[in-house]
């Protein structure tokens, strides 16, 4: 008499995803919590609005110019003609250097391309105005 044994089913082992899941998203709310937000410092302006406007990506010098037309590079105020030496020193010998302006939108315009004439002649070697998205 032939006696044949049961074949036993071969269990699986089976990683618990619940505990994975719950990390995962642990690490998400983690590093939403700690990361840097882009803060812009500076004077209040309000910027012009336009409808074709895109970040910038890159490390720029930015000048701000107010509603009477003052100059600013971070939150000091320069006047035009120490303007042109602070921004020479900034650029050195870079020759592809981005000087971003950001007038405000109530700022005379001869006194935005006033800056941007400074910048220009300080070796900046491309120039923006920046612009504030239009919804």
């Amino acid at each position: 008499m032939l006696v044949r044994s049961k074949q036993r089913e071969i269990y699986k082992v089976q990683m618990p995803l619940t505990s994975l899941i719950d990390i995962v998203f642990l690490l998400l709310i983690y590093f939403l919590l700690t990361t840097n937000f882009l803060v812009e410092e500076g004077i209040k302006i309000k910027l012009p609005q336009a409808k074709a406007s895109s970040p910038q990506t890159e490390e720029v010098i930015t000048v701000f110019v107010d509603e009477e037309g003052r100059a600013y590079l971070g939150s000091e105020e320069v006047p035009l003609a120490a303007l042109f030496d602070k921004l020479k020193m900034m650029i050195g010998k870079t020759e592809d250097k981005l000087v971003v302006v950001r007038a405000d939108r109530a700022v005379i315009l001869n006194k935005a391309v006033k800056v941007m004439d400074v910048a220009k002649a300080a070796g900046a070697g491309r120039l923006c105005l920046a612009t504030e998205k239009d919804f």
